[in-house]
């Protein structure tokens, strides 16, 4: 990389949340601009900057910092301008001028070091000096850890996220115990932990480095498998693979974790289960207040509920399942309403409103994601949210920092709570939800169990359901309207390990044979730009969604996209542009959020709120380079993010199945080419044919859509919440 050297003239832009700045240094004579994250950069300092020149379109040629290191100022003349800059509370340009006047050049070791004798300074009061000491001491503590982490090859914006986590010792805290990044700040992997302790002589044995490996091994399992839990050979197996030591050392390690409460250990007969204890203490939370719930019963009269919902049907008849789950809705404080497509859900659902409503019941709606939430407030018109904007988001640094308003101590003011698309609700989603649940609310889980499990760890709807301890209503009959589509009678053949029915030239259900790997993906594209939208009047960007299996392949999300994108969003000189590592962001790419970020800020409007989660899809608006930015909006929420979040977001012209569960797309364009076998199961195909509301086009081989229908073989995910319900 190249080095400059200079003096900062001029700060442009700043960015406190994560450091990213645009500067103008004084360099050798000229005037450069300097982009890129410099933690608490002040004009007057001097720095070197090391990169590589890069040229704008439209302001020029720049110098893109990848690492800059600070040459504190020295001359009395460079002191007085740095404290002068305004990052320094309480100092402005007099101010700065009495202390230099005063200390000299030996003004920055005064700060450092005997800051007590500022009180010497015209209006400098004891709180006044101690704000400028705490600050000075953060700006020189967070550009230690930026050079510390230069040599690990670490961003400076992690600097400015450890120290925001850890505080004032983050640089001691750190080479004491280098694990304690991968275990509180979020994206710092335990190997990055892992290469740091070897560099500073951590023996591969130590006791700190195998503990540290065994949990990392049990969130990784957690996170990649969705178990709650893990048989104790499991993490041993996969911590000593990670750790490269021997299996006494983890076996070790795992006594000491269960010793001091950091793993929870649980008999289940064959084996030793081990939790991380959040997981262990979910699930019984969960467990406990699902019983309780489960034993109040409301004494309400069955003549009267049928005159309700007869009151409020506007003339639709009910089945007698139907019927059924309504009553139970009204005797219940805790039931279950499951089925596939076409059975009659979403009718329960505004029988149960309507029916509630009339006996003034106060109902409130909530669905794991934005999209599921916004689909349940159109088909019942009535306003539905998601369950973390339901439950108040409180932002923290991280999903494990964040909290949530309303819980046992400030419940949801509501007598009916409807929960839709149960099957995306993890096991610590579901406890925050139930904490928050009063007693006498009555909580209605709604969701088809044969879909895909949650992406979070856990498998809750189907363990509550398998318990037989929380009244289920389970709804098989297709009703006449839903026989028609073939998308949902393929659907249930599929699921019922059947082949669908193909090719109906009326119907919505499609078969295109391709049998050449380079040959599919064009072909989806083209059905994606020119044939669907020609014939049938979609819009290839908001109304078509191309589902996948995997990431990988010719098939898979990355290769997918990058074709998609090509076609569907060209390269344009009307369209700004922003390059990535791993892709290009244009302005009119459909994009998604690719994990929960509880402190991102959205608007709509003057309306403003935080939280944008997993899943999310929305579509670039802007890209503002100068100032580092790129707008989404998100059905109707904007977010801005900063270039250096973008590892946040992904083109969404294709997306995986697992990533598309609570969305429902007008079309859907589905490959059938072999994948990881593993990921070729019934379950999978079902979820993605049960997305679509009006065309489903399968793309590929046959006989790989037929090895879907007949793998029944589901990988089942470790989780104890069905032996609690049992047991409480």
């Amino acid at each position: 990389m190249i080095k400059i050297q200079g003096t900062v003239e001029t700060v442009i832009y700043y960015n406190r949340e994560n450091g990213y700045a645009v500067c103008d240094l004084s360099s050798m004579g000229e005037l450069v601009t300097v982009t890129g994250t410099m933690p608490n950069i002040a004009e007057g300092e001097n720095i070197i900057a090391s990169g590589s020149w890069t040229t704008h379109a439209e302001y020029g040629d720049q110098f893109k910092a990848e690492f800059v290191e600070r040459v504190m100022p020295s001359t009395e003349d460079e002191i007085e301008k740095y404290l002068a800059s305004g990052i320094i509370p309480y100092v402005g340009k007099t101010t700065a001028r009495r202390i230099v006047k005063a200390f000299g050049a030996e003004a920055l070791e005064v700060i450092e070091n005997e800051h007590e004798r500022l009180l010497e300074i015209k209006g400098l009061t004891s709180a006044k000096v101690e704000a400028i000491y705490k600050t000075f001491l953060e700006q020189v503590g967070v550009r230690q850890i930026v050079i510390f982490f230069q040599q690990y090859n670490i961003s400076p914006s992690y600097a400015v996220k450890s120290y925001k986590a850890l505080g004032s010792g983050t640089l001691a805290l750190v080479q004491t115990n280098p694990y304690i990044l991968a275990e509180q700040i979020d994206g710092i992997s335990f190997e990055k932990s892992d290469e740091i302790a070897m560099s500073l002589g951590f023996p591969q044995t130590s006791r700190m480095r195998v503990c540290a490996g065994v949990k990392a091994a049990m969130k990784q399992i957690s996170s990649f498998n969705g178990h709650t839990f893990a048989p104790r050979p499991m993490i041993t197996a996969r911590a000593c693979a990670m750790l490269d030591v021997e299996q006494g050392p983890v076996e070790d390690a795992v006594s000491e974790l269960l010793l001091n409460g950091e793993l929870i250990s649980e008999d289940h007969g064959d084996y030793e289960a081990i939790y991380l204890k959040m997981y262990y203490d979910a699930e019984k939370a969960v467990a406990q207040k699902l019983i309780e719930m489960s034993g109040v019963i409301f004494d309400v009269d069955a003549g009267y509920i049928d005159r309700l919902i007869d009151g409020g049907s506007d003339g639709i008849e009910l089945s007698d399942s139907q019927r059924e789950a309504v009553h139970c809705a009204f005797r219940n404080s805790a039931m279950v309403i499951t089925g596939g497509p076409g059975t009659g859900k979403t009718t329960i659902i505004n029988t149960i409103i309507r029916a509630m409503e009339s006996d003034d019941q106060k109902v409130m709606l909530a669905a794991p994601t934005g999209r599921a939430a916004k689909r349940m407030t159109e088909v019942c018109g009535f306003e539905s949210k998601t369950i973390h904007r339901l439950l108040e988001i409180v932002p923290g640094a991280d999903e494990v920092g964040s909290s949530f308003a309303r819980n046992a101590d400030n419940p949801l003011e509501c007598d009916v709570l409807i929960i839709d698309e149960m099957s995306m609700v993890d096991i610590m989603l579901m406890f925050s939800l139930l904490d928050a649940v009063a007693r006498g609310t009555r909580l209605i889980m709604v969701g088809d169990s044969d879909q895909l499990p949650s992406v979070g760890p856990g498998n809750v709807l189907k363990d509550i359901i398998d318990s037989g301890t929380i009244e289920c209503i389970k709804l098989t009959e297709i009703f006449r309207q839903a026989e028609e589509s073939m998308i949902v009678v393929n659907a249930h053949r599929v699921n019922h390990g059947m082949e669908p029915h193909l090719n109906d030239n009326d119907g919505d259900f499609f078969f295109i044979h391709r049998d050449d790997p380079e040959q599919l993906p064009n072909t989806i594209a083209d059905l994606c730009l020119r044939r669907l939208p020609d014939y049938y009047g979609f819009d290839s960007m908001s109304q078509i969604q191309v589902l996948t299996p995997t990431r990988k392949s010719s098939i898979g999300v990355t290769s997918l996209n990058t074709i998609l994108q090509r076609c569907l969003n060209p390269s344009s000189p009307d369209k700004a542009e922003h390059f990535t590592r791993r892709c290009v962001f244009r302005e009119g790419d459909k994009v998604m959020q690719t994990k929960n970020n509880y402190q991102l800020e959205w608007h709509r409007g003057t309306e403003k709120g935080h939280g944008i989660f997993n899943g999310d899809c929305g579509f670039v608006t802007k890209i503002d380079k100068k100032r580092s930015k790129l707008e989404v909006l998100f059905d109707d929420r904007y977010v801005d993010y900063d270039f250096l979040q973008l590892d946040e977001i992904e083109l969404a012209y294709a997306v995986t199945v697992h990533k598309s569960q609570g969305s429902e797309f007008d079309a859907v364009v589905i490959p059938m080419f072999p994948a990881h076998r593993l990921l070729m199961t019934r379950n999978l195909l079902y979820t993605a044919i049960t997305r679509a509301k009006s065309l489903v086009v399968l793309v590929g081989l046959e006989e790989v859509m037929n090895f879907y229908v007949k793998n029944d073989n589901v990988q089942s995910r470790f989780s104890g919440l069905k032996d609690k319900l049992r047991i409480f």
